[in-house]
């Protein structure tokens, strides 16, 4: 690596850059982001009952926050896959998690790129979740138009293959080769208005479900949507209501297809639509189990009593008590993941050459050292997507499939063969998770000279 070369400020400038052709793409992008601004100065001035004029949420705000991104494209072949690996890792970004979107009857499945470590993360936390056509669940008429189609396409430029393998040539690129980096990734993800299938194709392909129709008829992985983050997404729902943006936005582009003769028919597709997140704290694995339960719980009682609507959000409050919800009691229990710090009180204990430990040991159990207020700790955020959320996402904009439902949703996961597209293992999130969590503490340990810290 050079001193031109920064995956984090590369990262960084990809997606301003990304954001700002998304917003010349999608006017109601750039109204979003404002509407997302409003929302978490106006939650921050109420939760520190702030008079006169609303604050600047960047002055309270951590810096990651209003650069935070998630992005979602849709790809079609291993080919694809691959490429878009070598892609994202350039920018610091690696598959974490697999997601097996047939469980949501689309005959796709998943991972999501980003930073795996904590530092990288707190730099510049863009985040995609990248999905892949899965062929062995199409009908075959369906099958072979995809794959004729897809083998018309290549959504990276001569340019960008070129600079992938000079990075795996050379590991390194220069200032004015990340600039080029930048400018030739952006086509990957550019949105055309003509596609590369017929209408007639384009029917077909939407006939057996709308994703497929999606994924195939364009000669890019077009971003899909592109998430702002928030602190309190119910008030960012009520000012677009109250500016009236609908709450959720379907935007219908006009798209041009070939006919016969080579010319060109107008036509329209729904492809992409606004979203506003708000990430809670990484759940370990018992916290995820509990959490599944209760929401399993929640949607069979629903779905028994046609519960709907603002009944279902008061079932899920009602239910959902059962699951803690002080920093405390996620802690003790073992239901979040944390990352520890030494207080102030720590510190100058320390160049005191205080023993921590009431017995004399050098090993001091943790909850000792979080009573004499020795360490805190904070929350991890969750850097990932929940399966129910991803199959959501589709369902918003791609409207129901009418043929090969019942291939799709007996289908069994392909870890192993999205693993063999890819052309790399896939990160456990929860092992990324407990990883910071351990680094934390162990930083802990040495800054305060233990020998032990027993968790």
């Amino acid at each position: 690596m050079t001193e031109h070369w920064d995956q984090n400020a590369l990262r960084a400038r990809f997606c301003h850059a990304l954001s700002e052709m998304y917003k010349s793409e999608v006017p109601l992008y750039g109204d979003l982001m404002d509407v997302v601004w409003e929302a978490d100065a106006k939650a921050i001035q109420f939760s520190q009952s702030l008079e006169g004029n609303i604050i600047d949420p960047d002055d309270i705000l951590p810096s990651r926050h209003r650069v935070e991104r998630h992005g979602a494209i849709r790809l079609g072949t291993p080919q694809e896959l691959s490429t878009i690996r070598r892609m994202f890792a350039v920018m610091g970004m690696y598959p974490v998690g697999y997601y097996d979107l047939s469980l949501a009857g689309f005959p796709m499945h998943a991972t999501a790129f980003r930073p795996k470590t904590h530092d990288a993360l707190a730099e510049h936390p863009f985040r995609v979740f990248t999905t892949v056509l899965r062929m062995d669940l199409l009908t075959e008429r369906t099958r072979e138009l995809a794959q004729q189609a897809l083998k018309r396409r290549n959504i990276f430029t001569p340019r960008l293959l070129s600079l992938l393998d000079l990075v795996d040539t050379k590991g390194s690129l220069s200032s004015s080769e990340c600039s080029e980096f930048i400018t030739n990734g952006l086509e990957t993800f550019r949105w055309h208005s003509k596609a590369t299938v017929s209408l007639d194709e384009y029917q077909i392909l939407k006939a057996e479900h709308p994703l497929i129709a999606d994924v195939v008829s364009f000669p890019s992985s077009h971003i899909n949507h592109l998430t702002p983050r928030t602190i309190d997404i119910d008030l960012v729902q009520k000012l677009m209501v109250d500016r009236g943006m609908p709450a959720k936005e379907r935007i219908e582009e006009t798209v041009y297809f070939h006919d016969t003769s080579a010319e060109y028919v107008k036509g329209s597709h729904t492809a992409r639509f606004g979203e506003v997140e708000q990430r809670g704290y990484a759940l370990t694995r018992e916290g995820r189990q509990l959490y599944d339960q209760i929401l399993d719980r929640v949607n069979a009682e629903a779905a028994k009593n046609k519960i709907k609507g603002n009944d279902y959000e008061k079932l899920l409050e009602d239910r959902f008590k059962e699951f803690p919800d002080t920093l405390q009691a996620l802690r003790e229990h073992n239901l979040a993941y944390f990352c520890y710090r030494v207080t102030r009180k720590g510190e100058k204990l320390s160049e005191d050459g205080v023993d921590f430990s009431k017995s004399g040991s050098s090993s001091v159990p943790l909850p000792e050292l979080l009573d004499q207020g020795i360490l805190n700790y904070e929350p991890l955020t969750y850097e990932d997507f929940l399966p129910l959320s991803a199959g959501g996402i589709f369902n918003s904009n791609l409207g129901s499939p009418s043929q090969s439902k019942q291939l799709i949703m007996s289908a069994e996961p392909d870890l192993d063969g999205f693993q063999r597209s890819l052309g790399c293992l896939i990160a456990d999130e929860f092992h990324l998770y407990a990883e910071t969590e351990a680094s934390s503490l162990e930083a802990c340990r040495g800054q305060l000279g233990l020998e032990r810290i027993e968790a």
